[in-house]
């Protein structure tokens, strides 16, 4: 056991939209990830997705509204509801992500942006 320090783990990468594992929680994943701009619009049907923004302002939309999350800030997007996580004016948003180990990365769709496994640090 050792604590885990997001500024000296978030040092250690510089791509966007590409999570990185720090740790497993029984069958759930912590992932952080450095975000710009548009993601793609996708859902997890059987997953749920814990954001918390460690920096920055994550803007998460849906369909029919969108939630703006601040830095200290979280947003959990039930299973089954699609969205696009995205930023403003080219900001870089820094944020922990909580899932399931089995939760895609693209969801429902495959992308340009979709990753298949997630490097550890």
């Amino acid at each position: 056991m050792k604590t885990i320090n997001f500024s000296e783990k978030l040092n250690k990468f510089k791509e966007r939209w590409s999570p990185h594992q720090i740790a497993v929680v029984d069958d759930m994943q912590v992932l952080l990830v450095k975000i710009k701009d548009e993601f793609v619009w996708h859902m997890h049907e059987d997953e749920d997705e814990l954001f918390q923004v460690i920096k920055g302002t994550l803007i998460m939309r849906f369909r029919d509204s969108e939630q703006i999350v601040k830095q200290g800030e979280l947003i959990v997007v039930p299973k089954g509801v699609e969205h696009c996580p995205t930023t403003k004016n080219g900001e870089e948003v820094h944020i922990l992500l909580f899932e399931k180990l089995t939760t895609k990365h693209t969801g429902n769709v495959t992308a340009e942006l979709t990753k298949t496994q997630y490097p550890k640090i």
